[in-house]
């Protein structure tokens, strides 16, 4: 009897399809059935080669030997999991094997996962696929009723090609032109240079930046009531002429206040719509301070471990229509007693779909991030977990409950000659908002509670005053900003066609929402730039590294372009090697363009500091967790780490604590000021941990209660104990 392979992307996910198809028997990396053979990568196992792969010219980099141009790029099999390689290989030809599923994550990246191993194993059989959007036993069982022919992808796999190839004709060559050219590690890419120069923008307008005051009235009259003045000329709420203020706030004193008009007005908000992965990046990182990549590898937990949310990487807001019918089962599976009230509203009645969040067109390869129908006891999420679980759970009862209403109420009313007005608002039903009532008001303090007023009505000001206010630079980017930046780059695109930023703004912006984590962490890692609390600030390197790069590389246009024609190979519009004979072009203009630069890189971050390998002085970088002293000899690539942000909490502000020096010298600092000895630290700590419950016993008092469990007295104490470190 011939037997089928199934090829997984990971073992958490081998195991779970393994179960389903009934493969018990435990070989070397794989697990079998009667029918199935499940195997697994784990991650990539095959990736492309690296130059030196290419002859012994490129061991060494030097720039005549650029640009690199090998054809056709190898295909290496990656040493640390070169172990499993062979195991799959072996179940792939196995004579006894006609078939292979793929099963690997549905999306660009997982097809190039298992089809790079299936072209370095030289297996010829025929292939099916996969396509599933979450691993729960149900799912698996109906995506093996609805297997799709292999050639349906195709497209999609020689988009995978072209993307990685394209990254390494531009990315390497361009890094190592940079590298040798100035004698630094610099590092460039098609998305990572944009994506810095989109940060270094926004530093400049901060920089050049002018503020200019403002001003404004506001009034206070019986009841308490706040007007606010307006500006008639412009119809806005300032001016910046304080002498024509001041000229009218002097003729509206001691005038009474008398009400022209009143508008009351019904209004509806609806519920924002479901998660995709960046949406939801955003999101953690306003909330919680997550970085996008802490945010990712926590989904991707909830959604091959614990199986409770649906695939992570997708780009979709909405879901399609086939999901409708498993809309009541979700939402049973997340019926636990903090959502049950809504969950029960929302039964009553048969639920109906809506554009706002059902819509075939707007989904390509995989939904918006919503529950499956598996539960989970809480107890079983870590703390991470639970908070990203929440947002998505809550967001997607939120879209499936009414709208939110409420009256608003403008009141106009004249003081003198002057015009003022004030904004009421009375809830009338509070919809989907009912699911956040723990969240801030967003509609602002413009909205106050209006008593009852009509047209005539007049009363006694009590307050007048001149309002005072200054122009701000824009906010630096923090993760959650420039995700949004990444994601539609149209307002650092001045002086391209409206189409070609409509076009831009189609394909996706800067990156997938599967890379732009990788992206940002890069960014940090290559030193480019630092975070200082929760803003991103590029550094001397990444400013002078903007000087020497191309400018076509910068653009965002450039790489969005790019993107463009991948999804159109994906398509099947374009043939691949069209597109990468144009990075092939672009390569070597890059290069050529480096190669006769006249600028120079200097290190303004030198030390006194001598490297143990070489001798040659060390320079202090920032990294993402502490500073770092790193050798300037590209070559020697010596590090050594000098501080690092711990969990310790400072005992005056509660930051956390940088520890820095070694051995016995090691000592706490904090931005307020605070300074203190290991040795200080550590009998500080110790009687903390003599008065207070410990974070062990709270756990471990938490996974006794059932997830019910309710905020009573005891609950609540054990929330406030938090220790000082």
């Amino acid at each position: 009897m011939s037997k089928t392979v199934v090829l997984a992307e990971k073992p958490s996910v081998g195991r779970d399809l393994a179960r389903v198809l009934n493969c018990h028997k435990k070989g070397n990396g794989y697990l079998e059935g009667e029918k199935y053979i499940v195997t697994w990568a784990l991650g990539h196992l095959v990736t492309l080669a690296d130059p030196e792969g290419y002859g012994d010219q490129y061991k060494s980099w030097r720039l005549e030997d650029l640009p690199m141009l090998p054809e056709p790029l190898k295909l290496v099999v990656i040493k640390k999991t070169g172990k499993q390689f062979q195991s799959v290989k072996s179940q792939l030809l196995r004579k006894d094997v006609s078939e292979i599923i793929i099963a690997t994550d549905a999306g660009r990246e997982g097809e190039l996962v298992a089809r790079w191993i299936l072209e370095k194993a030289h297996v010829k059989k025929p292939i099916q696929r996969l396509w599933i959007s979450s691993v729960t036993d149900k799912a698996i069982k109906e995506g093996f009723r609805k297997l799709k022919s292999g050639k349906e992808y195709e497209n999609l796999y020689a988009s995978a090609v072209a993307r990685a190839e394209a990254d390494w004709i531009v990315g390497l060559n361009a890094t190592r032109a940079l590298t040798t050219k100035f004698n630094a590690q610099l590092s460039s890419g098609r998305v990572q240079t944009p994506t810095l120069t989109m940060i270094a923008k926004r530093e400049e307008e901060i920089r050049s930046f002018k503020p200019k005051k403002y001003f404004g009235m506001k009034a206070v009259v019986e009841k308490g009531i706040t007007f606010t003045w307006h500006n008639d000329q412009k119809n806005d709420t300032k001016t910046f002429d304080e002498q024509e203020l001041e000229q009218k706030l002097a003729k509206s004193k001691g005038k009474p206040a008398t009400i022209i008009d009143r508008k009351v007005t019904p209004k509806k908000t609806y519920s924002p719509a479901l998660y995709d992965l960046t949406e939801l990046q955003r999101d953690a990182n306003k909330r919680f301070g997550f970085s996008a990549k802490e945010t990712l590898s926590t989904m991707q937990k909830l959604y091959e471990q614990h199986k409770v949310l649906t695939y992570p990487r997708t780009d979709s807001r909405y879901i399609t229509s086939d999901i409708v019918p498993t809309l009541k089962d979700r939402l049973e599976a997340c019926r636990m007693k903090e959502y049950a009230p809504a969950i029960a509203k929302i039964m009553k009645q048969p639920i109906k779909p809506t554009k706002a969040f059902v819509d075939d067109q707007k989904v390509s390869d995989h939904h918006a991030i919503i529950p499956t129908e598996e539960s989970v006891p809480l107890s079983a999420l870590s703390d991470k977990e639970r908070k990203i679980y929440d947002m998505v759970v809550k967001r997607f009862i939120a879209v499936l409950m009414p709208a939110y209403q409420y009256e608003q109420t403008i009141v106009l009313a004249t003081i003198g000659d002057e015009q003022f007005s004030a904004k009421g608002k009375r809830v009338t039903s509070l919809g989907w908002k009912e699911v956040f009532q723990d969240a801030p008001d967003e509609d602002g303090e413009d909205n106050q509670s209006l008593p009852a007023l009509a047209k005539g009505d007049t009363f006694t000001v009590t307050s007048l005053q001149k309002t005072v206010g200054e122009t701000k630079p824009p906010s630096r980017f923090n993760e959650a900003t420039l995700l949004s930046a990444m994601e539609n780059p149209s307002k650092f695109m001045a002086g391209e066609s409206k189409d070609l930023i409509k076009t831009i703004g189609e394909t996706g912006g800067l990156g997938t929402v599967a890379t732009r984590a990788d992206i940002i962490e890069k960014l940090y890692s290559s030193f480019l730039i630092e975070k200082k609390g929760k803003e991103i600030f590029i550094t001397s390197k990444g400013k002078q590294l903007l000087t020497l790069v191309p400018e076509e590389l910068k653009s965002p246009v450039l790489t969005a372009e790019w993107e463009q024609k991948l999804t159109k190979i994906a398509k099947g519009s374009l043939p691949k090697q069209v597109f990468l004979n144009e990075m092939k072009q672009y390569a070597k203009e890059v290069v050529t363009e480096i190669k006769n630069s006249k600028q120079t890189f200097k290190h303004d971050n030198v030390t006194g500091k001598k490297c143990p390998e070489c001798s040659k002085l060390m320079l202090e970088v920032n990294g993402k967790k502490g500073k770092m002293l790193v050798c300037q000899d590209r070559e020697c690539g010596y590090k050594k780490g000098v501080s690092r942000v711990t969990n310790a909490r400072c005992p005056q502000c509660k930051k956390k604590l940088e520890l820095r020096g070694e051995g016995e010298g090691q000592m706490f600092a904090c931005k307020c000021g605070h300074r203190e000895k290991m040795s200080t630290f550590q009998e500080r700590r110790k009687k903390n941990q003599n008065s207070k419950v410990s974070k062990r016993e709270v756990a471990q008092y938490m996974k006794k209660q059932d997830d019910d469990f309710a905020n009573n007295a005891l609950a609540d104490a054990l929330a406030k104990l938090k220790l000082d470190q």
